[in-house]
């Protein structure tokens, strides 16, 4: 299998970083690495990931810091460049990840050598009928978030890379130090500038929060100006449709309606992000008990094997 490296940039993540690294090691193939990369935490971000290095010692989790500049391109970049993997995995600190994770990105990478970036749907995990709503999901990403007569665009709560790929537009990516782009759609269009291929397969599952439809009107549709401003910047690519056109529309209802789940949530004293996979991950730790048990040697045969 090829090897699948997991960057997760971090500021200020201690809400939900924990929670996003239980996703990282409960996996059916354990990642080659899992590398979060703290850019100047003024909470307690590193104290946990720490802590959760000391208490899970098999797994594969190494904190480091990206101090020079605030910001995510940097900190991001920083992480991909450390990795050491074939795959390079990125999500961000409040996503958690299905538990077959790992093992479907390096089997889109595997079964399609031409493939160099990897992109997929993602699940609402803090709102309600999150499955209708990975559905949802998944229909509107494959269908209109593509550029250049069809090809996915990535999204950086959900995606990956060939480090090959990497390497190759490592030094181009745009460094967008007006912060006013989407550097996930930035990597996509350079990619699609090498004539590298990028391919959304629906099996590649996060989950995210819906939070960004918690900020303010004004703060929102800024937000939505960079798509825009990411595609002004490369005027050589693009694209038939505009999905911000439908976030925006449906911003009104979740905005107003986002607000009471997590009051109902906190009533319920549920935390979202830790039962975001809860049933796939009782079920995969089942499996693996099952097949310790089945491995175990009754005292018959184990006394038989030291006879001998």
């Amino acid at each position: 299998m090829l090897t699948v490296s997991i960057i997760i940039p971090a500021w200020n993540e201690a809400e939900r970083i924990r929670d996003c690294l239980l996703n990282t090691i409960r996996q059916t193939v354990m990642p080659h690495e899992i590398l979060v990369v703290d850019n100047r935490s003024t909470d307690n971000t590193c104290a946990i990931v720490e802590q959760f290095i000391v208490e899970h010692p098999e797994a594969p989790v190494r904190l480091l810091h990206q101090n020079e500049e605030q910001g995510l391109i940097p900190t991001r970049n920083y992480g991909l460049n450390a990795a050491t993997g074939d795959i390079l995995g990125r999500f961000d600190a409040d996503c958690m990840i299905r538990p077959d994770w790992v093992e479907v990105v390096s089997g889109i990478f595997t079964e399609d050598s031409a493939a160099m970036g990897a992109t997929g749907p993602v699940m609402y995990y803090d709102m309600p009928s999150r499955h209708f709503g990975l559905k949802g999901d998944n229909s509107l990403r494959k269908r209109i978030y593509k550029a250049d007569g069809g090809q996915p665009l990535l999204f950086g709560s959900n995606m990956a890379l060939r480090a090959s790929a990497w390497r190759q537009i490592a030094n181009e990516v745009c460094r967008d130090k007006a912060d006013v782009m989407h550097e996930d759609i930035d990597i996509s269009l350079h990619l699609m500038g090498k004539g590298l291929k990028t391919v959304y397969s629906p099996r590649m599952i996060a989950a995210m929060s819906a939070r960004r439809m918690d900020t303010s009107l004004s703060s929102f549709l800024n937000y939505m100006r960079r798509f825009k401003n990411t595609f002004n910047a490369h005027p050589q690519h693009k694209r038939k449709h505009k999905p911000e056109i439908l976030f925006t529309a449906m911003y009104p209802a979740m905005h107003l309606f986002y607000p009471v789940w997590q009051k109902v949530l906190n009533s319920a004293d549920i935390n979202p992000a830790e039962a975001a996979w809860i049933n796939e991950q009782m079920e995969l730790a089942e499996a693996q008990g099952k097949k310790l048990y089945d491995e175990t040697p009754t005292d018959e045969e184990y006394d038989e094997k030291h006879e001998k």
